[in-house]
């Protein structure tokens, strides 16, 4: 049996009846790499996830933005794959901004999470849940690259090789979650490509506005919750939604909406609505996000003033200028006195010190500045550090 023909049969029996429960192990130690992090799925059987998952992550590795496989194998009674552990959510990230997101930072993240949904569909999937806790930044090097978990919901939306889509269908329960969830999903259609992207349309200005029109709202039971969230959804037009912002991010609902379930999005389109926004408003795109710009003042603020470099022309530090013989006289008198005062080795000490034994002399006169004493380091939000001050994830319904 072919190597590849027989990986892929050993990997179809080892998942075939096994989902994921996460265990996640975080750790912001810069003193452990990001191999030695890891994100690990036990799974159990009879679930609903599929081998089809799984083998998306394996042709999905090196792929930007996708967490790569690390490690698959069975321990115990669980099947156990090991992924890249990541840094925060966006939605930690949110409430570290004191939850509002700048313009520019929106539309940096659109571009990033646009070219995610992308390539997720390229591959015959829809995520099915695309919210701000599912995407989360990366550690080191690939800190300024969002990346997309949770897999949880995906589905195959086509076949692979013959790309036949998946029938319409109608009555179908809530998947995902509802704050961010299209109003076809809330109406019991089945998902395809355009819901991924009204949703991310929902988080885009969840992030711009601060919060939803639909959030905040009680009932009694969860379903009583998601009808209500679903009339305001539907009774909040597009114009109201994004009233005072750029009209592009109408423009990106209205299309989203047009597309009928079969259609192919226009990624490009898309993507160049927003970038051209962003030019426009005369940005650059130096990957300085809203928390980079916050993680770097508050570094700078921890740090001690800096010192001057104390100079053989200048007063010790215990001296007041003016407190010199001579400091009033001319240039010539003081040169004369200067002299003088070599001749009798005195060699520059103030006339009250002259009796005086060095160690009772103020000021540095003679000694070295302490080391490091005026060469203080700036220790900013660098490629390889760790953001800190990020809060606890605390995701909302």
């Amino acid at each position: 049996m072919p190597p590849l023909l027989k990986f892929c049969v050993v990997f179809y029996v080892a998942f075939i009846r096994c989902a994921a429960a996460v265990i996640l192990y975080r750790s912001f130690s810069m003193s452990t790499s990001c191999y030695d992090r890891a994100l690990v799925y036990s799974s159990r059987p009879n679930h609903s996830l599929t081998p089809d998952f799984f083998l998306f992550l394996f042709v999905s590795y090196f792929a930007v933005g996708i967490p790569n496989v690390r490690w698959y194998g069975i321990e115990g009674d669980y099947n156990v794959m090991v992924l890249d552990l990541l840094g925060p959510s966006l939605e930690d990230l949110f409430n570290y901004c004191g939850r509002r997101f700048q313009l520019k930072t929106v539309l940096m993240l659109a571009d990033q999470l646009l070219g995610r949904l992308e390539y997720v569909h390229t591959k015959s999937f829809i995520h099915r849940d695309v919210k701000p806790d599912n995407f989360l930044i990366g550690l080191g090097k690939r800190q300024s690259v969002i990346h997309i978990i949770d897999f949880g919901l995906a589905k195959k939306y086509r076949d692979p090789r013959s790309h036949q889509h998946i029938p319409y269908r109608e009555n179908k329960n809530l998947t995902g979650t509802a704050r961010y969830a299209s109003i076809n999903t809330h109406i019991g259609i089945e998902q395809s490509r355009r819901d991924d992207l009204e949703s991310l349309g929902y988080v885009l200005m969840y992030f711009i506005r601060g919060s939803l029109p639909w959030q905040g709202l009680k009932a009694n039971t969860k379903k009583q919750k998601y009808e209500r969230i679903m009339d305001r959804k539907m009774s909040t037009s597009t114009e109201q939604l994004c009233k005072g912002y750029a009209t592009e991010f109408r423009s990106y609902f209205e299309y989203c909406r047009s597309l009928r379930f079969e259609d192919r999005p226009d990624y490009a389109y898309l993507k160049r609505l927003f970038k051209e926004l962003f030019y426009r408003k005369g940005f650059q795109y130096d990957n300085m996000f809203d928390w980079t710009v916050l993680n770097l003042q508050q570094e700078r603020s921890r740090l001690p003033p800096e010192r001057p470099m104390l100079s053989a022309q200048q007063p010790g530090a215990g001296d007041v200028p003016g407190d010199v013989p001579g400091d009033d006289q001319p240039p010539a008198n003081r040169m004369r006195e200067s002299q003088q005062q070599q001749s009798a080795g005195v060699n520059d000490v103030p006339a009250d010190q002259v009796n005086r034994e060095p160690s009772q002399r103020s000021g540095f006169q003679g000694q070295a500045a302490p080391a490091g004493q005026n060469h203080l380091s700036v220790h900013g939000s660098q490629q390889g550090e760790t953001p800190v001050g990020y809060r606890t994830r605390s995701s909302g319904q």
